[in-house]
Parts: structure tokens; C-alpha cells; sequence
């Protein structure tokens, strides 16, 4: 099954994609800035959130975490 018919997988595809690009942010900032609106604009505003919201984003990975190795 897809993870978009899975909710349980799209959550993890997003709390993935907000880290990976939260990560790239702190790491190459210009690969990220440069890319403020279009299609590329989804990867900043999701950096975005995961600066600004960083305490629930990781809660959020640490019961996924245990959600899947428990599952």
C-alpha cells in the first residue's frame, strides 16, 4: 500500500520531509532560501516549520518511533 492511502505512512512521509529539509536548512542554507515560492517552495515552508516548531516535531518523531517498533 501507497503512503497516501495508509495515514499512518503520510504522517511519517511528512515528519520525514519536515527533518530531511529542517536538516538541509541548518546544513546548506542557501540550497533551501533560494527556493522561496513554486512546487520548491512546499521543502522551505517545511523547514520552516520544523525551526519553528521543533519541540512537537520531535515528540511527534519520538511517538512514531514508538509507534512503529512496538506495532
Amino acid at each position: 500500500m501507497t503512503a497516501i492511502f495508509n495515514f499512518e505512512s503520510l504522517l511519517l512521509v511528512i515528519l520525514l520531509v519536515i527533518c530531511t529539509c529542517t536538516y538541509a536548512r541548518a546544513t546548506a542554507p542557501g540550497l533551501v532560501d533560494r527556493n522561496r515560492e513554486g512546487f520548491l517552495g512546499v521543502f522551505f515552508k517545511c523547514a520552516r516549520i520544523g525551526e519553528r516548531l521543533s519541540p512537537y516535531v520531535a515528540l511527534a518523531c519520538i511517538i512514531m518511533g514508538f509507534r512503529i517498533l512496538l506495532a
